[in-house]
């Protein structure tokens, strides 16, 4: 390799193709395949042979890895089939139309169907794969019957997945980002809070999550709904929604599987809650193990801290899929539907996971091109430390954005973070941190190639583009403000004095939504 990428502006050229071309073209496979393509050529110097070479190479990484299936990958790609196989099954059962035949009796409109989305999403925080495609497979049937577009329900799972899983210490995201938090705490010799004490402070810190919150609950209460998404509310109204289907009505009545008139709420509701203890019970279980084998005593947080995440997604959807069995099964249906249905499931989420390999592989070629490290040099030099909250903020925003990865930003950028309140003010050390997390989550929300955004258009099943295109304009108002937070407290470091600022330029975006949304 000729060219030091991590010293280099070329290191973003492949994320700015794909993600550019993804905007223009809306076409996400080929634009992802392009910068995938283009980052091979600059990594192999033009050999084409080189190039097919590494392609070939990380391609076979993502499934099977050092003679050892790669177990991650792998296991979102299982779950993603058993979901939608359950989801089917659900259909089939009838339990799918019974729920949403119950909200027609008990939500009266519009409004409240896409409130029992968001709520919904609140509640089941465990991880954001999950949450965005448990919630979508439940709430898309009321939200179809009350003609809520696609596009706005993609907004909704996707605004409340990563938001509520980082504001959560008993998530997936929140043990993840402590193991980080602790190894700082120790390099820094910070005593004075635990890593589970530090993360709570952070949470009222992280301005993006918690106003991308109220914002969805204020979108729907308000019917704040501008630029593209006011054009599907529209087209929904009509029932000729781009992401719906023509009738804006059950999920799989295009292909076909024949519901149940037997169907109960029940038998949508005990897979579903089956399948969220069962996730949760899977991952304090894979957690004590790895306590176990590093001869640790249990905690629960211990145990969160150190899952397996991916396993557990599985295993619990399986125990789901278990009771959906018995749902059909007690209904004597006949076994062509039910192979029919479970064909007919796992086929629904292929797309999603062909997307999803594109995903992982550019951010494979990102980080063999060390974007990230090139992006975090761009705050090094003589910069005050006031504005250091909101650079950080502004900087993992991007990094997330071109890798669509908070994670990978959070694992680059929260110890570069720590370094430089070490060097600077230790005081400005949670602040920091926090606008790494918000700059982390705002990038990830707003990019292409994330997992959780990807996913948010499966689980709603609407367009991937038109998803993107319809959320921007919300993630960019909340980032927006979330930056006025981060300079009030950059300079004056008070929690309270963000927090008004913050305050007050919500209300002034909500009120500028209204007017928009009203002509």
């Amino acid at each position: 390799m000729l060219i030091d990428f991590a010293a280099s502006p070329l290191s973003i050229l492949p994320a700015i193709v794909a993600l550019g071309l993804a905007i223009i073209t809306r076409r996400v496979l080929l634009s992802l395949g392009l910068g995938i393509v283009l980052g091979a050529l600059l990594l192999a110097d033009f050999s084409l042979l080189n190039t097919c070479s590494y392609i070939l190479n990380i391609t076979k990484n993502l499934i099977y890895n050092e003679g050892v299936v790669n177990a991650g990958n792998m296991s979102i790609a299982v779950f993603l089939v058993l979901l939608g196989m359950m989801t089917a099954l659900l259909t089939l059962s009838g339990g799918t139309r019974a729920f949403a035949n119950w909200a027609l009796e008990h939500i009266k409109d519009k409004r409240g169907a896409a409130l029992l989305a968001a709520f919904l999403g609140v509640f089941i925080f465990i991880d954001d794969y999950f949450n965005s495609l448990a919630v979508g497979s439940v709430a898309r049937p009321v939200t179809d019957r009350f003609k809520v577009s696609r596009a706005k329900l993609a907004y909704i799972l996707d605004s409340t997945a990563a938001p509520m899983c980082i504001l959560m210490p008993l998530s997936s995201w929140g043990a993840y980002i402590m193991t980080i938090i602790a190894g700082i705490l120790v390099s820094h010799g910070i005593t004075e809070y635990s890593a589970l004490g530090a993360y709570v402070l952070l949470i009222p810190m992280n301005f993006y999550a918690l106003f991308t919150l109220l914002m969805v609950f204020a979108v729907i209460y308000f019917k704040l709904d501008i630029g593209l998404m006011k054009k599907h509310e529209e087209m929904a109204d009509m029932q000729n929604d781009d992401c719906n289907d023509a009738n804006a009505v059950d999920l799989f009545d295009e292909y076909g599987i024949p519901e149940s008139d037997l169907g109960k709420v029940s038998d949508l509701i005990y897979p579903i809650i089956a399948l969220i203890f069962a996730t949760v019970f899977f991952m304090l279980y894979t957690g004590a193990q790895t306590l176990a084998v590093n001869q640790q005593p249990f905690s629960f947080l211990g145990a969160f801290e150190h899952t397996n995440v991916g396993a557990s997604l599985v295993y619990g959807s399986l125990i789901g899929l278990l009771l959906a069995f018995i749902t059909v099964f007690k209904q004597k249906l006949p076994l062509k539907d039910i192979g029919s249905a479970l064909w007919i499931g796992a086929k629904s989420m292929f797309s999603a996971i062909v997307i999803l390999f594109f995903a992982w592989t550019i951010g494979s070629v990102i980080g063999d091109m060390h974007t990230g490290a090139y992006l975090s040099s761009l705050i090094q030099g003589n910069i005050s430390i006031h504005w250091l909250p909101v650079i950080l903020f502004v900087l993992s925003g991007i990094m997330a954005f071109s890798t669509g990865s908070s994670w990978g930003t959070f694992g680059i950028m929260l110890p570069i973070a720590g370094d430089l309140a070490a060097s600077t003010d230790i005081a400005f050390m949670l602040p920091m941190l926090s606008a790494v997390l918000a700059g982390s989550v705002f990038g990830d929300h707003c990019s292409p190639i994330s997992d959780t955004t990807i996913l948010s258009s499966t689980g709603a099943r609407c367009k991937h583009i038109d998803h993107v295109s319809t959320q921007l304009p919300y993630a960019l108002s909340v980032a927006g403000i979330a930056a006025i937070g981060f300079i009030t407290i950059g300079f004056s470091n008070s929690l309270w004095l963000s927090l008004f600022a913050y305050s007050v330029a919500f209300l002034c975006v909500i009120g500028i939504m209204k007017v928009i949304s009203n002509r």
